[in-house]
């Protein structure tokens, strides 16, 4: 789909939730919006962009949208979930995902969730030293199912944004590979545990190239094949490579594509490639990310200081790190009548503010628009990871609700309630019950 054909998209959308009361300047002031046939047609760019001949399980991160109705239909779409915490577990059970089709990573994984793990038959990746002796005890009484791996930190660098780099020098995450004594400790690590069958590494997310990724993998890559030698076996059969293809919030194009991804990947680690072994990914922004919007009515506007400020319902509660972080995390955003319908006057600089009771809450600074009038909609493109999904609970403000939709081939469009919008008036508790 072209980024034409998405803008058109977003609007038909935008303009059949206000028709439909779904957006409403009273009732209903903020929602957000996935596009669940753009949800299909990425995971089929992403599956029609590894060779069909290889085993590979593409595993959406949940972080990244963990609401189960949303993880539901990435299940149907033939993808499985990486989890990282006890709560987004519970989420992909719940959305139906096999345990086989479970990949549990966390750098502070607990007994008794890794024990449970291990007794469904959920992959694992052991973060660290301590972690593997744990997983030593509790299959010291117990045999497993699971696939069972070592996350390595191939400490390639970093990106653009410090915070999404997970293989720098000092990274938190995984056995950092070229730290003194960590490769021969590893091996042993491999020689000792027979039920050591994966390495999986991952190098990051937004702001991280793809040749530093590509390069990240390809070391993990070349350390399973390091293990299976020092073994003079093949122990190692299963290589998860994490995920983090960055997105671009610039536009409506999607670039970089799962096929280029690929061909970075074909250059710098061939050996993925052979047949040998299986393939984890753990794709979450670049699944969602573009296939989600925001919108909110402008409640008021003014002006201060001579620049047009808009008030508008969507803030910091649903998009956190753009308001906390806007250089590293910039969104785009677009002027819409109260119908939903693009406004198209000449752009003036202005601010788009957020509901939050802290000067900081802006989505933009200074954004040219046609000028914002009360009872306006913004839409805030690029949004369907990691911003409506998990909103942050400042003021206390309640979460807005979140609405799949799909369009016929004759334009028409049907929503399907994938949370609930959250009471922001509940019933005061009776006294002396």
């Amino acid at each position: 789909m072209s980024g034409s054909d998405k803008a058109g998209r977003r609007e038909r959308i935008l303009r059949a939730a206000v028709q439909q009361g779904l957006l409403e300047p009273e009732t209903a002031v903020l929602a957000g919006f996935v596009d669940l046939d753009g949800v299909r047609e990425t995971v089929t760019s992403l599956h029609s962009a590894f060779p069909a001949r290889l085993r590979v399980l593409h595993a959406f991160a949940a972080k990244a949208n963990c609401l189960v109705p949303v993880l539901e239909e990435l299940r149907l779409n033939g993808m499985g979930c990486e989890v990282a915490s006890a709560g987004e577990f519970a989420q992909a059970l719940e959305a139906g995902f096999e345990p086989a089709h479970i990949v549990f990573d966390s750098p502070a994984k607990t007994r008794a969730e890794l024990a449970r793990a291990l007794s469904l038959g959920v992959a694992v990746n052991a973060d660290s030293f301590q972690e593997l002796a744990r997983l030593d005890e509790i299959l010291a009484t117990r045999s497993s199912g699971s696939r069972i791996g070592v996350r390595i930190n191939p400490q390639v660098g970093g990106g653009s944004i410090s915070a999404m780099s997970t293989a720098t020098a000092t990274s938190k995450f995984g056995i950092p590979l070229e730290d003194e004594g960590n490769r021969r400790r590893l091996l042993q690590a491999y020689r000792d545990r027979p039920w050591l069958t994966w390495v999986h590494t991952h190098v990051g997310s937004q702001g991280c190239p793809l040749p530093l990724i590509a390069r990240g993998i390809a070391k993990a890559v070349e350390f399973a094949e390091e293990v299976n030698a020092h073994l003079g076996r093949r122990q190692v059969t299963g290589i998860d490579i994490g995920g983090g293809l960055p997105v671009n919030f610039d536009s409506d194009e999607t670039t970089p594509g799962f096929d280029t991804y690929v061909d970075h990947l074909r250059e710098h680690a061939p050996a993925l490639f052979s047949g040998a072994y299986e393939i984890v990914t753990e794709f979450g922004r670049s699944v969602l990310a573009k296939n989600g919007f925001t919108a909110a009515y402008v409640e008021y506007t003014k002006t201060v200081g001579g620049r047009p400020i808009a008030i508008t319902h969507a803030g910091a509660q649903v998009a956190t790190r753009t308001v906390f972080a806007p250089d590293a995390w910039p969104l785009r955003i677009e002027a819409h009548d109260p119908h939903g319908r693009a406004k198209h006057g000449r752009p003036v600089p202005q601010d788009i503010a957020g509901p939050c009771c802290f000067a900081g809450d802006l989505l933009a600074r200074d954004r040219a628009l046609p000028l914002l009038d009360v009872g306006d909609l913004v839409v805030v493109p690029d949004t369907g990871a990691y911003y409506f999904s998990t909103p942050f609970h400042y003021n206390s403000l309640p979460e807005p609700a979140v609405h799949g939709a799909r369009v016929d081939a004759d334009g028409r469009v049907t929503f399907r309630l994938l949370r609930p919008a959250q009471d922001a008036h509940p019933a005061p508790a009776l006294a002396g019950r």
